[in-house]
Protein backbone atom coordinates (compact mmCIF):
# COMPACT_ATOMS: atom_id res chain seq x y z
CA UNK A 1 0.00 0.00 0.00
CA UNK A 2 1.35 3.59 -0.97
CA UNK A 3 0.97 6.33 1.90
CA UNK A 4 -0.70 9.38 0.78
CA UNK A 5 1.73 12.12 0.96
CA UNK A 6 -1.56 14.41 1.60
CA UNK A 7 -0.45 12.66 5.21
CA UNK A 8 2.13 15.44 6.53
CA UNK A 9 5.31 14.03 7.59
CA UNK A 10 5.13 14.53 11.42
CA UNK A 11 1.77 12.67 11.42
CA UNK A 12 3.14 9.84 9.63
CA UNK A 13 5.65 9.55 12.24
CA UNK A 14 3.34 9.66 14.58
CA UNK A 15 1.69 6.66 13.08
CA UNK A 16 4.37 4.32 12.77
CA UNK A 17 5.72 5.05 16.63
CA UNK A 18 1.84 4.49 17.75
CA UNK A 19 1.67 0.94 16.19
CA UNK A 20 4.75 0.10 16.66
CA UNK A 21 4.17 0.64 20.96
CA UNK A 22 0.63 -1.15 20.29
CA UNK A 23 2.42 -3.83 19.05
CA UNK A 24 5.09 -4.07 21.54
CA UNK A 25 3.60 -2.42 25.13
CA UNK A 26 6.18 -3.68 27.06
CA UNK A 27 9.62 -2.61 25.26
CA UNK A 28 10.14 0.65 26.75
CA UNK A 29 13.67 0.53 26.07
CA UNK A 30 13.00 0.04 22.20
CA UNK A 31 10.34 2.40 21.90
CA UNK A 32 12.43 5.24 23.20
CA UNK A 33 15.33 4.36 20.90
CA UNK A 34 12.69 4.40 18.00
CA UNK A 35 11.30 7.32 18.87
CA UNK A 36 14.54 9.02 19.05
CA UNK A 37 15.53 8.31 15.71
CA UNK A 38 12.33 8.60 14.00
CA UNK A 39 10.99 11.93 15.16
CA UNK A 40 14.40 13.22 13.80
CA UNK A 41 14.02 12.32 10.46
CA UNK A 42 11.23 14.55 9.71
CA UNK A 43 13.23 16.84 7.64
CA UNK A 44 14.96 13.64 5.59
CA UNK A 45 11.46 12.14 4.86
CA UNK A 46 9.75 15.55 3.51
CA UNK A 47 13.20 15.78 0.97
CA UNK A 48 12.88 11.84 0.27
CA UNK A 49 8.97 10.92 -0.37
CA UNK A 50 10.33 7.99 -1.80
CA UNK A 51 11.20 6.58 1.74
CA UNK A 52 7.78 6.71 2.80
CA UNK A 53 6.13 5.58 -0.44
CA UNK A 54 8.41 2.23 0.11
CA UNK A 55 7.21 2.24 3.83
CA UNK A 56 10.74 2.12 5.02
CA UNK A 57 9.89 2.98 8.75
CA UNK A 58 7.38 0.21 8.93
CA UNK A 59 9.81 -2.38 7.60
CA UNK A 60 12.99 -0.88 9.37
CA UNK A 61 11.26 -1.07 13.16
CA UNK A 62 10.43 -4.56 12.64
CA UNK A 63 13.56 -7.06 12.77
CA UNK A 64 13.75 -9.77 10.21
CA UNK A 65 14.21 -11.96 12.67
CA UNK A 66 13.87 -12.79 16.24
CA UNK A 67 15.77 -16.01 17.58
CA UNK A 68 14.45 -16.99 21.28
CA UNK A 69 15.99 -19.90 23.16
CA UNK A 70 16.88 -21.89 26.31
CA UNK A 71 20.26 -21.52 27.39
CA UNK A 72 20.45 -25.48 29.71
CA UNK A 73 24.19 -25.84 31.30
CA UNK A 74 25.55 -27.45 34.62
CA UNK A 75 26.69 -25.45 37.46
CA UNK A 76 29.91 -26.90 39.58
CA UNK A 77 27.33 -28.57 42.43
CA UNK A 78 25.97 -30.90 39.07
CA UNK A 79 22.38 -28.51 39.35
CA UNK A 80 21.06 -28.16 36.07
CA UNK A 81 20.29 -24.54 35.33
CA UNK A 82 18.19 -22.35 32.22
CA UNK A 83 18.92 -18.81 31.27
CA UNK A 84 16.96 -17.20 28.27
CA UNK A 85 19.19 -16.54 25.14
CA UNK A 86 18.39 -14.12 22.24
CA UNK A 87 19.47 -13.12 19.09
CA UNK A 88 17.58 -10.34 17.40
CA UNK A 89 19.10 -9.90 13.49
CA UNK A 90 17.17 -6.56 12.65
CA UNK A 91 18.71 -5.52 9.44
CA UNK A 92 20.87 -6.74 6.91
CA UNK A 93 20.44 -4.62 3.88
CA UNK A 94 24.13 -3.41 3.64
CA UNK A 95 25.57 -6.41 4.75
CA UNK A 96 25.45 -9.61 7.63
CA UNK A 97 24.39 -8.70 10.71
CA UNK A 98 26.66 -7.66 13.33
CA UNK A 99 26.42 -6.38 16.61
CA UNK A 100 27.29 -7.58 20.57
CA UNK A 101 26.21 -9.89 23.08
CA UNK A 102 24.65 -9.18 26.57
CA UNK A 103 24.81 -11.05 29.87
CA UNK A 104 23.36 -9.22 32.14
CA UNK A 105 20.31 -9.78 34.46
CA UNK A 106 18.90 -7.10 33.03
CA UNK A 107 19.19 -8.65 29.06
CA UNK A 108 15.39 -9.06 27.89
CA UNK A 109 13.60 -8.83 24.59
CA UNK A 110 12.96 -4.89 24.76
CA UNK A 111 16.79 -4.50 25.82
CA UNK A 112 18.06 -6.55 22.80
CA UNK A 113 15.40 -4.96 20.38
CA UNK A 114 16.63 -1.40 21.10
CA UNK A 115 20.30 -2.28 21.33
CA UNK A 116 19.86 -4.01 17.55
CA UNK A 117 17.54 -1.05 16.55
CA UNK A 118 20.42 1.50 17.72
CA UNK A 119 23.34 -1.03 15.99
CA UNK A 120 21.74 -0.45 12.28
CA UNK A 121 22.45 2.99 12.17
CA UNK A 122 25.90 2.87 14.47
CA UNK A 123 27.30 0.22 11.38
CA UNK A 124 26.12 2.23 8.83
CA UNK A 125 27.73 5.17 9.72
CA UNK A 126 31.11 3.52 9.81
CA UNK A 127 31.22 2.92 5.85
CA UNK A 128 31.50 -1.00 6.41
CA UNK A 129 29.53 -3.45 4.85
CA UNK A 130 27.29 -4.40 8.31
CA UNK A 131 23.58 -4.71 8.93
CA UNK A 132 22.35 -4.74 12.37
CA UNK A 133 21.86 -7.37 15.05
CA UNK A 134 22.29 -7.90 18.63
CA UNK A 135 22.04 -10.78 21.39
CA UNK A 136 22.49 -12.05 24.54
CA UNK A 137 20.82 -13.79 27.45
CA UNK A 138 20.18 -12.99 31.13
CA UNK A 139 22.65 -15.62 32.83
CA UNK A 140 24.91 -13.22 35.15
CA UNK A 141 28.84 -14.01 34.67
CA UNK A 142 29.43 -12.85 38.31
CA UNK A 143 29.65 -14.83 41.19
CA UNK A 144 30.21 -17.94 38.86
CA UNK A 145 33.68 -20.02 38.57
CA UNK A 146 35.28 -19.67 34.89
CA UNK A 147 34.46 -23.33 34.87
CA UNK A 148 30.78 -22.61 35.36
CA UNK A 149 30.69 -19.47 32.39
CA UNK A 150 32.78 -22.06 30.59
CA UNK A 151 29.83 -24.40 30.45
CA UNK A 152 27.14 -21.49 29.99
CA UNK A 153 29.34 -20.11 26.65
CA UNK A 154 29.36 -23.24 24.98
CA UNK A 155 25.64 -24.44 25.41
CA UNK A 156 25.13 -20.51 24.35
CA UNK A 157 26.57 -21.07 21.45
CA UNK A 158 25.28 -24.62 20.56
CA UNK A 159 21.70 -22.65 20.26
CA UNK A 160 23.05 -19.82 18.43
CA UNK A 161 24.91 -21.68 15.94
CA UNK A 162 21.93 -22.48 13.50
CA UNK A 163 21.30 -18.47 13.06
CA UNK A 164 25.09 -17.45 12.50
CA UNK A 165 27.93 -17.13 9.82
CA UNK A 166 30.64 -14.85 8.45
CA UNK A 167 28.42 -14.03 5.56
CA UNK A 168 25.23 -14.07 7.68
CA UNK A 169 25.43 -12.81 11.31
CA UNK A 170 28.85 -12.48 13.58
CA UNK A 171 28.38 -11.49 16.87
CA UNK A 172 30.88 -9.68 19.12
CA UNK A 173 31.04 -8.96 22.76
CA UNK A 174 28.91 -6.23 25.24
CA UNK A 175 28.63 -5.90 28.74
CA UNK A 176 29.56 -9.08 30.56
CA UNK A 177 31.11 -10.79 27.61
CA UNK A 178 34.84 -10.75 27.58
CA UNK A 179 37.33 -12.21 25.15
CA UNK A 180 37.67 -15.01 26.92
CA UNK A 181 34.04 -15.92 26.87
CA UNK A 182 34.42 -15.52 23.36
CA UNK A 183 37.52 -17.37 22.68
CA UNK A 184 34.86 -20.54 24.51
CA UNK A 185 32.27 -19.47 22.02
CA UNK A 186 34.23 -19.61 18.83
CA UNK A 187 36.02 -22.66 19.90
CA UNK A 188 32.79 -24.56 20.42
CA UNK A 189 31.36 -22.70 17.40
CA UNK A 190 34.51 -24.48 15.18
CA UNK A 191 33.77 -27.59 16.64
CA UNK A 192 30.10 -27.73 15.79
CA UNK A 193 30.52 -26.61 11.82
CA UNK A 194 34.30 -27.93 11.62
CA UNK A 195 37.80 -26.39 12.08
CA UNK A 196 38.23 -25.64 8.63
CA UNK A 197 35.54 -22.37 8.62
CA UNK A 198 36.09 -18.93 9.39
CA UNK A 199 35.45 -17.88 12.61
CA UNK A 200 31.43 -15.82 13.16
CA UNK A 201 32.45 -14.41 16.18
CA UNK A 202 34.82 -11.01 16.77
CA UNK A 203 36.12 -9.68 19.74
CA UNK A 204 38.27 -13.03 20.46
CA UNK A 205 41.64 -12.45 21.98
CA UNK A 206 44.61 -11.83 20.02
CA UNK A 207 45.85 -15.29 20.52
CA UNK A 208 42.30 -16.67 19.00
CA UNK A 209 42.18 -14.15 15.92
CA UNK A 210 40.92 -11.43 17.38
CA UNK A 211 42.44 -7.99 15.83
CA UNK A 212 44.95 -5.65 17.59
CA UNK A 213 42.77 -2.34 19.09
CA UNK A 214 39.71 -4.26 19.95
CA UNK A 215 39.56 -4.15 23.42
CA UNK A 216 40.41 -0.58 23.44
CA UNK A 217 38.28 -0.03 20.09
CA UNK A 218 34.98 1.92 21.56
CA UNK A 219 36.79 3.52 24.05
CA UNK A 220 39.77 4.94 21.72
CA UNK A 221 36.98 5.95 19.46
CA UNK A 222 34.92 7.83 21.49
CA UNK A 223 38.19 10.28 22.54
CA UNK A 224 39.01 10.62 18.43
CA UNK A 225 35.64 11.56 18.30
CA UNK A 226 35.57 14.08 21.10
CA UNK A 227 38.83 15.22 19.39
CA UNK A 228 36.35 16.56 16.28
CA UNK A 229 33.74 17.44 18.18
CA UNK A 230 36.09 20.14 20.87
CA UNK A 231 38.13 20.89 17.48
CA UNK A 232 35.12 22.62 15.64
CA UNK A 233 34.93 25.35 18.51
CA UNK A 234 38.53 26.11 18.24
CA UNK A 235 39.43 24.09 21.69
CA UNK A 236 41.68 21.05 21.95
CA UNK A 237 41.17 18.24 24.48
CA UNK A 238 44.59 18.89 26.30
CA UNK A 239 43.76 19.63 30.12
CA UNK A 240 40.38 19.13 29.96
CA UNK A 241 39.06 17.57 32.82
CA UNK A 242 36.77 14.56 32.26
CA UNK A 243 34.53 12.82 34.30
CA UNK A 244 34.07 8.90 33.19
CA UNK A 245 31.22 6.39 34.38
CA UNK A 246 31.92 2.71 34.02
CA UNK A 247 34.64 0.66 35.14
CA UNK A 248 34.13 -2.10 31.89
CA UNK A 249 36.22 -1.80 28.42
CA UNK A 250 34.97 1.06 27.40
CA UNK A 251 35.55 3.37 30.57
CA UNK A 252 38.76 2.13 31.22
CA UNK A 253 40.49 2.36 27.72
CA UNK A 254 38.27 5.90 27.34
CA UNK A 255 40.65 6.66 30.32
CA UNK A 256 43.66 5.38 29.28
CA UNK A 257 43.10 7.38 25.37
CA UNK A 258 41.91 10.50 27.70
CA UNK A 259 45.55 10.58 29.45
CA UNK A 260 47.99 9.81 26.27
CA UNK A 261 45.91 12.51 24.91
CA UNK A 262 46.62 15.32 27.46
CA UNK A 263 43.55 15.32 29.25
CA UNK A 264 42.73 14.92 33.30
CA UNK A 265 40.31 11.86 33.09
CA UNK A 266 39.23 12.11 37.32
CA UNK A 267 36.50 9.05 37.99
CA UNK A 268 35.48 6.14 36.74
CA UNK A 269 32.30 4.08 38.52
CA UNK A 270 30.88 0.65 38.66
CA UNK A 271 27.72 0.06 40.21
CA UNK A 272 28.69 0.33 43.94
CA UNK A 273 30.70 3.17 43.90
CA UNK A 274 33.10 6.04 42.21
CA UNK A 275 36.86 6.35 42.12
CA UNK A 276 37.83 10.26 42.12
CA UNK A 277 40.93 10.94 41.89
CA UNK A 278 40.83 15.12 41.49
CA UNK A 279 44.42 15.08 39.67
CA UNK A 280 43.38 12.65 37.30
CA UNK A 281 43.79 9.12 36.69
CA UNK A 282 47.50 8.09 35.48
CA UNK A 283 48.18 5.27 33.77
CA UNK A 284 49.57 3.69 36.89
CA UNK A 285 46.31 3.62 38.46
CA UNK A 286 44.71 2.72 35.81
CA UNK A 287 46.77 -0.44 35.45
CA UNK A 288 46.08 -1.07 39.01
CA UNK A 289 42.15 -0.75 38.20
CA UNK A 290 42.42 -3.03 35.34
CA UNK A 291 43.77 -5.92 37.59
CA UNK A 292 40.84 -5.54 40.06
CA UNK A 293 38.55 -6.08 37.31
CA UNK A 294 36.64 -7.41 35.49
CA UNK A 295 35.83 -10.12 38.27
CA UNK A 296 36.32 -7.94 40.77
CA UNK A 297 34.82 -4.47 41.81
CA UNK A 298 35.90 -0.67 42.19
CA UNK A 299 35.80 -1.47 46.24
CA UNK A 300 38.39 -3.98 46.35
CA UNK A 301 40.86 -2.08 44.72
CA UNK A 302 40.32 0.96 47.40
CA UNK A 303 40.57 -1.56 50.17
CA UNK A 304 43.80 -2.70 48.23
CA UNK A 305 45.04 0.49 47.49
CA UNK A 306 44.32 2.81 50.56
CA UNK A 307 47.07 2.65 52.74
CA UNK A 308 48.83 3.51 50.07
CA UNK A 309 47.37 5.72 47.06
CA UNK A 310 44.75 7.59 48.93
CA UNK A 311 44.43 10.86 49.94
CA UNK A 312 40.90 13.18 51.00
CA UNK A 313 41.21 14.20 47.13
CA UNK A 314 41.73 10.87 46.12
CA UNK A 315 38.66 8.52 47.42
CA UNK A 316 36.54 5.66 47.19
CA UNK A 317 32.63 6.79 46.83
CA UNK A 318 30.14 3.99 47.92
CA UNK A 319 26.83 3.97 46.86
CA UNK A 320 25.10 6.01 44.66
CA UNK A 321 28.09 7.72 43.09
CA UNK A 322 27.31 11.34 42.21
CA UNK A 323 29.75 11.07 39.17
CA UNK A 324 28.15 14.16 37.06
CA UNK A 325 28.12 16.09 40.52
CA UNK A 326 31.72 16.40 39.94
CA UNK A 327 32.96 19.89 38.29
CA UNK A 328 34.21 19.02 34.69
CA UNK A 329 34.98 20.31 31.16
CA UNK A 330 33.57 16.83 29.60
CA UNK A 331 31.32 14.20 30.23
CA UNK A 332 31.82 10.74 28.91
CA UNK A 333 28.64 8.21 30.14
CA UNK A 334 30.19 4.90 29.53
CA UNK A 335 28.39 2.63 32.03
CA UNK A 336 24.98 1.62 30.57
CA UNK A 337 21.23 3.29 29.45
CA UNK A 338 19.63 6.37 30.60
CA UNK A 339 22.19 6.56 33.34
CA UNK A 340 22.45 10.22 32.88
CA UNK A 341 18.79 12.22 33.26
CA UNK A 342 17.67 15.38 33.23
CA UNK A 343 18.64 16.68 36.63
CA UNK A 344 22.26 15.24 35.89
CA UNK A 345 22.38 17.56 32.73
CA UNK A 346 21.55 20.64 34.70
CA UNK A 347 24.42 19.85 36.84
CA UNK A 348 26.86 19.20 34.73
CA UNK A 349 25.52 22.71 32.68
CA UNK A 350 25.66 24.80 35.88
CA UNK A 351 28.95 23.35 36.33
CA UNK A 352 30.57 24.70 33.14
CA UNK A 353 30.47 21.34 31.02
CA UNK A 354 30.18 21.97 27.48
CA UNK A 355 30.44 18.57 25.94
CA UNK A 356 28.88 15.27 26.38
CA UNK A 357 29.94 12.19 24.38
CA UNK A 358 27.89 8.85 24.98
CA UNK A 359 30.54 5.79 25.14
CA UNK A 360 27.86 3.45 25.96
CA UNK A 361 24.71 3.30 23.92
CA UNK A 362 21.49 5.47 24.97
CA UNK A 363 23.07 6.83 28.08
CA UNK A 364 21.42 9.87 28.39
CA UNK A 365 17.51 10.36 28.55
CA UNK A 366 15.37 12.24 26.22
CA UNK A 367 15.65 14.94 28.36
CA UNK A 368 18.58 15.30 29.49
CA UNK A 369 19.42 15.39 25.93
CA UNK A 370 17.17 18.12 25.61
CA UNK A 371 19.04 20.45 27.78
CA UNK A 372 22.38 19.91 26.48
CA UNK A 373 21.11 21.30 23.17
CA UNK A 374 19.14 24.16 24.46
CA UNK A 375 22.51 24.93 26.36
CA UNK A 376 24.91 24.53 22.86
CA UNK A 377 26.91 22.29 25.00
CA UNK A 378 28.38 19.44 22.49
CA UNK A 379 26.10 16.45 22.44
CA UNK A 380 27.63 13.28 20.43
CA UNK A 381 24.94 10.47 20.62
CA UNK A 382 25.74 7.11 20.79
CA UNK A 383 25.61 5.91 17.42
CA UNK A 384 28.62 8.15 15.87
CA UNK A 385 30.91 8.27 18.99
CA UNK A 386 30.50 4.64 20.31
CA UNK A 387 31.27 3.03 16.83
CA UNK A 388 34.69 2.44 17.36
CA UNK A 389 34.21 -1.26 18.56
CA UNK A 390 31.87 -2.29 15.53
CA UNK A 391 34.30 -0.81 13.24
CA UNK A 392 37.32 -2.53 14.56
CA UNK A 393 35.52 -5.70 14.81
CA UNK A 394 34.63 -4.99 11.00
CA UNK A 395 38.57 -4.92 10.60
CA UNK A 396 38.63 -8.03 12.29
CA UNK A 397 36.67 -9.76 10.17
CA UNK A 398 38.32 -8.68 7.20
CA UNK A 399 41.42 -9.77 8.53
CA UNK A 400 40.22 -13.30 9.41
CA UNK A 401 39.25 -13.60 5.97
CA UNK A 402 42.39 -12.80 4.95
CA UNK A 403 44.25 -14.76 7.23
CA UNK A 404 46.38 -12.08 8.12
CA UNK A 405 47.20 -9.76 11.04
CA UNK A 406 47.48 -6.02 10.71
CA UNK A 407 50.11 -4.26 13.27
CA UNK A 408 48.73 -2.11 16.31
CA UNK A 409 49.21 0.77 14.96
CA UNK A 410 47.54 0.11 11.56
CA UNK A 411 44.37 -0.89 13.26
CA UNK A 412 44.64 2.19 14.93
CA UNK A 413 45.43 4.25 12.51
CA UNK A 414 42.27 3.41 10.05
CA UNK A 415 40.08 3.37 13.70
CA UNK A 416 40.89 7.56 13.84
CA UNK A 417 40.41 7.32 10.14
CA UNK A 418 37.11 5.77 10.58
CA UNK A 419 36.03 8.09 13.11
CA UNK A 420 37.01 11.09 11.20
CA UNK A 421 34.73 9.75 8.88
CA UNK A 422 31.69 9.34 10.89
CA UNK A 423 32.11 13.04 12.37
CA UNK A 424 32.40 14.18 8.98
CA UNK A 425 29.19 12.65 7.31
CA UNK A 426 27.22 13.16 10.77
CA UNK A 427 28.25 16.70 10.42
CA UNK A 428 27.47 17.62 6.88
CA UNK A 429 24.20 15.65 7.18
CA UNK A 430 23.28 17.73 10.57
CA UNK A 431 24.44 20.94 8.49
CA UNK A 432 22.03 19.53 5.21
CA UNK A 433 19.25 18.90 7.21
CA UNK A 434 18.81 22.42 9.18
CA UNK A 435 20.63 21.28 12.53
CA UNK A 436 24.36 22.62 12.57
CA UNK A 437 25.98 20.96 15.10
CA UNK A 438 23.46 18.63 16.24
CA UNK A 439 24.84 14.87 16.46
CA UNK A 440 21.51 13.38 16.92
CA UNK A 441 20.09 14.97 13.54
CA UNK A 442 23.59 13.87 11.46
CA UNK A 443 24.16 10.24 13.08
CA UNK A 444 20.10 9.24 12.39
CA UNK A 445 20.11 11.18 9.39
CA UNK A 446 23.29 10.01 7.99
CA UNK A 447 22.90 6.06 9.29
CA UNK A 448 19.24 6.36 7.67
CA UNK A 449 19.95 7.34 4.64
CA UNK A 450 22.50 4.57 3.48
CA UNK A 451 20.10 1.99 5.04
CA UNK A 452 16.60 3.20 3.33
CA UNK A 453 18.54 3.48 -0.51
CA UNK A 454 20.31 -0.25 -0.01
CA UNK A 455 16.19 -1.35 1.49
CA UNK A 456 14.39 0.71 -1.73
CA UNK A 457 17.57 -0.74 -3.87
CA UNK A 458 16.78 -4.06 -2.50
CA UNK A 459 20.11 -5.38 -2.06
Amino acid sequence: MVISLNVGTREYIGKVLDDLVRANPEQHEFHQAAREVLTSLKPVLDEHPEYVEGRVLERLVEPENIRRFDVTWVGDTGETRVNKGYRVQFNSSIGPYKGGLRFHPSVNLSIIKFLGFEQIFKNALTGLPLGGGKGGSDFDPKGKSEAEVMRFCQSFMRQLRPFIGQYIDVPAGDIGVTSRMLDWMDEEYMTLVGNGSLSSLTGKSFDHGGSNIRPEATGYGLVYFLEQMLSSRGESIGGKICTVSGAGNVAIYTIEKLYQLGAIPVTTTDSGGMIYHQEGINLETLKQIKEALPRGSLQEYAKKHSDAAYTPRDEYLEGNHPVWSVPCDVALPCATENELNIEDAITLVRNGCVAVAEGANMPCTPEAIEVFLQNRVLYGSAKATNAGGVAVSGLEMEQNRNGVVWPREEVDEKLRGIMEHIYTTASQAAARYGAPGNFVVGANAAGFIRVANAMLNGR
